[in-house]
């Protein structure tokens, strides 16, 4: 359930004196489109579990296990039975370790293990998220640290994994990835570091030693997107949290995002986020709005 919404804003309540919150979830009740700063952990338990996105939908089926990434606006649709896993843990203390803060660039704005796009971590993933659940209801010394050390060790299984399975192209090799991770995880923190600024295509390339047409074959083969789309996302990521602030306008947000207009900072957002930026500013501060 949805303890405390603002708009769509939702703030997570965790358990008390900790940084987590889970819920072993059997309610009938559909949630209607919201974010949060944490990440969100879904697996149906008891039949199927419908998330919708600003880009389209996922069923769940049993045992599916969906990530949602921090500031991903969704929706759920509850069957009229079912069990279902919750898991929200904070990640912010998380994301200093730049491998961390990559991978859910990379998976933005959500990802889905499945046994048949995971064979190989699946069902250890899957046990996984049942033990922590165990270990959330004990309440039993160090569960806090206990659950965090398995939430690291999913993202470490699912960051060796994902670029494997989400990019097909014939002449990917994994030898290749592993050569060039460090490389790039230096380019992907770079990018989200500057991603206000003026980055181009030509000058990031140089930066890695790579052709540019090299460079670019290789980024999408490692973060599953392309060089520009990267960019914007981290840029949207970065204006969602200036949305929030009072005082600032849906125009300095964008200049401060380094976005050379209004409309396209408008229209990219509306891509990625299902809503335009002042709807969204709007949705958040509903009551503000009223007052002025």
């Amino acid at each position: 359930m949805i303890e405390n919404l603002d708009g769509i804003f939702e703030t997570v309540n965790y358990k008390q004196s900790t940084s987590i919150k889970l819920y072993d979830n059997t309610q009938y009740e559909d949630y209607p489109m919201h974010w949060h700063p944490a990440i969100e952990i879904v697996m149906p338990v008891e039949n199927n579990y419908k998330m919708i996105f600003s880009n389209g939908e996922v069923v769940l089926k049993e045992g599916d296990i969906c990530i949602i990434c921090p500031g991903c606006v969704h929706s759920i649709v509850a069957p009229p039975t079912g069990r279902r896993i919750i898991f929200q843990p904070n990640t912010t203390t998380l994301r200093f370790m730049r491998e961390v803060e990559v991978l859910f660039s990379i998976m933005s704005p959500y990802c889905v293990i499945t046994p048949e796009e995971y064979p190989t971590i699946h069902h250890t993933i899957k046990d996984m998220l049942v033990e922590i659940r165990e270990e959330y209801m004990s309440s039993a010394p160090f569960s806090e640290v206990n659950i965090y050390s398995k939430l690291l060790e999913m993202l470490v299984l699912i960051g060796q994994n994902y670029s494997n399975t989400s990019n097909k192209s014939a002449d990917y090799s994994p030898i290749v990835k592993e050569e060039y991770a460090p490389k790039f995880l230096e380019i992907c923190d770079y990018i989200n570091e500057h991603c206000s600024e003026d980055l181009k295509l030509d000058a990031i390339a140089d930066m890695s030693g790579f052709s540019k047409f090299y460079f670019e074959r290789l980024f999408k083969q490692f973060t599953g997107t392309s060089f520009y789309k990267y960019v914007n996302q981290k840029r949207i990521a970065k204006a969602q949290e200036l949305l929030v602030e009072p005082g600032i306008s849906v125009t300095d947000v964008a200049i401060n995002c380094g976005f050379t207009s209004i409309s396209s900072f408008i229209r990219m957002f509306k891509l990625q986020k299902g809503c335009t930026p002042t709807e969204f500013k709007s949705m958040y501060w509903t009551t503000e709005v009223k007052k002025a």
